[in-house]
């Protein structure tokens, strides 16, 4: 059986886009890990996607509630295209994402936020028929946005994770629809922003939200793909265009 590490490197390397005229990405990433400090960390890894070239972006919640977003693609052509009206700001820099392990990975950003964030994963039984549930999957199904929302009301309780959000519209208006296929659940973090520790792994007081789009109350990490309504500039709000010096 592959490692973690290995199915990573095979998303990285053979990402294909879907069919469709929506727009596509297809990576991996954690969909979003709440520290005891109130900070709350997510991370995505598009190699490939139909709006621009692949990229590795940092989501960051701060114990204010405040949100940014640090990629190394420009706003308009990574997350904060679709999340940049909800957001403090949209930094774009290096990423940078290393597997140490088959099954613990690291993510860094330099003097932009200081960030040093490792991440252990580990499979369960639950993730495992997540996983055998979610691959089987027809394609089709997964664009079905009901399907979708059944899906995550289904799965938020029995992941542990409270709300779901794998349909619905993102702050920018765009409708939205996560794909994940494949799951594993972080046992272990630790992180540090501009040299602040941000302690343990720990669900926030309240669960937080971008539109539509829950953050879970435990880090999971997902591979699969995700696609958005077309950008139409009559109907959706665009990106913010804060970049680092």
């Amino acid at each position: 059986m592959k490692s973690i590490r290995e199915q990573a490197s095979d998303a990285e390397q053979n990402a294909e886009l879907g069919p469709g005229n929506d727009e596509r990405f297809s990576g991996y990433g954690v969909m979003g890990l709440p520290f005891s400090s109130g900070h709350v960390l997510a991370m995505r890894r598009f190699p490939v996607n139909s709006v621009g070239p692949g990229y590795t972006s940092v989501w960051l919640r701060r114990p204010s509630g405040a949100w940014s977003i640090y990629a190394d693609a420009p706003p308009e052509q990574s997350c904060a295209r679709y999340f940049g009206s909800a957001l403090e700001s949209t930094v774009q820099c290096p990423v940078t994402v290393a597997w140490t392990g088959d099954s613990s990975v690291s993510v860094t950003i330099g003097r932009e936020l200081e960030l040093a964030w490792h991440v252990d994963l580990a499979s369960t039984p639950i993730t495992r028929s997540m996983t055998l549930v979610m691959s089987a999957l027809p394609a089709p199904l997964l664009e079905s946005t009901g399907f979708l929302k059944s899906m995550s009301v289904a799965a938020g309780p029995m992941l542990g994770a409270g709300r779901l959000g794998l349909a619905g519209d993102v702050p920018n208006g765009q409708g939205f629809r996560a794909k994940p296929r494949q799951m594993w659940f972080i046992s272990g973090s630790s992180a540090t922003v501009g040299g602040e520790d941000l302690g343990t792994m720990r669900p926030l007081t309240r669960q937080t939200r971008l539109g539509d789009f829950w953050i879970p109350q435990r880090g999971i990490f997902v591979i699969g793909a995700s696609s958005f309504d077309r950008y139409d500039a009559g109907r959706h709000l665009p990106a913010s265009t804060r970049r680092a010096a």
